[in-house]
């Protein structure tokens, strides 16, 4: 699961997709040496996203979902790919005098998923294969994208966050749901805080998602 559009054309990039009916949805689908991958541009944000993943895992059957795209990082380089360890909803609560609340410290709910160790590990071995930095850590998914420093600040004191963007708890969510095991990896593209697109190195962040999902796929699972 992807966001938007340019995403999609990043990871199929060289590769021979054909389009695919998921209920009201379409994808692209792939032969690999990994089994059959579908791509689908869910959309941007949490809601879009979350409603996709829902409406491609009730029709579908698979053994994996991933959110991959571009992301903020916090203490990351620009360039570098992040595999998640946790997802997590990184301003889903209340702002309260005394500081912020999460869902689960409001006992209303989950705000985060952790990603399988064994599907992690496997992310993270393959994508240093491709010769690019390659770091593990919480990624955070935002509703409002964090542009000021006081934000980042307050961000990565709060959740430890290492990066962020605004999907990958959405999908955590919907596979949750299907019972379907999830990973989140992204290209960083920008640093977290003041807002400076002209300094954002977008194209080279979905090269390198593209080449590391090229590196995931090429081979089969080693169970």
């Amino acid at each position: 699961m992807v966001a938007v559009a340019m995403e999609v054309e990043s990871l199929i990039d060289g590769h021979d997709a054909r389009p695919v009916a998921l209920g009201r949805l379409t994808g692209l689908s792939m032969t690999t040496a990994a089994g059959e991958v579908v791509i689908v541009a869910g959309g941007v944000g949490i809601a879009a996203v979350t409603a996709s993943t829902a409406s491609v895992l009730a029709v579908e059957a698979f053994d994996l979902v991933v959110s991959a795209g571009i992301a903020g990082g916090f203490d990351i380089p620009i360039g570098s790919v992040i595999v998640a360890s946790r997802a997590i909803a990184a301003d889903l609560g209340c702002q309260t005098d005394g500081g912020f609340l999460s869902l689960s410290e409001m006992g209303l709910g989950i705000d985060a998923y952790e990603v399988p160790l064994e599907w992690a590990d496997v992310f993270i071995a393959r994508a240093e294969s491709t010769g690019l930095p390659v770091t593990t850590g919480v990624i955070g998914t935002v509703s409002t994208i964090t542009g000021t420093a006081e934000g980042a600040h307050e961000h990565r004191a709060r959740n430890a966050t290492s990066a962020e963007a605004m999907e990958g708890f959405g999908v955590a969510t919907a596979a949750a749901v299907h019972g379907v095991a999830f990973v989140e990896v992204r290209a960083v593209s920008n640093t977290v805080g003041p807002r400076n697109v002209a300094a954002w190195r977008t194209a080279d962040a979905l090269t390198a998602i593209g080449a590391v999902l090229t590196a995931v796929f090429g081979e089969p699972w080693p169970w």
